[in-house]
């Protein structure tokens, strides 16, 4: 199991104070608090692997924005179809090209179809902002995944 999955699978149950606040210690972190958050896990939990993200777009190492962090990571040639455990992973709930939501990758249940994530600001019943680090089984349907390096 990578590193950045063992720090992920470590925050899961944590949330945001006070509830449907957006404040966490993610956004403390990055000095971009009371916004959602999934992005700033995924930055937060990379760092503290000792594998930070680039600057994307904001001040810190990584993302706050999933639009903006997919643009980047398609301009470097980091898409890829096959995941490993670590991996990040973009979800288009619409299938409309934008991207709602990120996650860490963990690993397929079944190849090709479906897979588990570790996702900052998620509950079942609101996938994009619940508030809650999770882990997810979710469908390999209008995803990206990404290697970061």
């Amino acid at each position: 199991m990578s590193k950045v999955v063992e720090i992920a699978t470590r925050e899961i149950g944590q949330g945001e104070t006070p509830i449907n606040s957006n404040k966490t210690k993610y956004g403390l972190w990055a000095k971009y608090n009371g916004v959602p958050w999934c992005g700033l896990f995924v930055s937060w939990c990379y760092v503290q692997a000792g594998a930070p993200l680039p600057k994307i777009g904001f001040a810190f190492n990584g993302f706050a924005g999933c639009q903006t962090a997919v643009a980047y990571f398609r301009k470097n040639n980091r898409v890829t179809t096959n995941p490993v455990a670590g991996n990040i992973v973009f979800f288009d709930w619409n299938g409309d090209g934008r991207f709602d939501h990120t996650g860490i990758f963990v690993r397929w249940i079944e190849v090709g179809k479906t897979f588990e994530s570790i996702e900052g600001n998620t509950a079942v019943g609101n996938d994009s902002n619940g508030g809650n680090v999770m882990l997810r089984t979710r469908k390999n349907i209008n995803v990206l995944f990404v290697d970061p390096f």
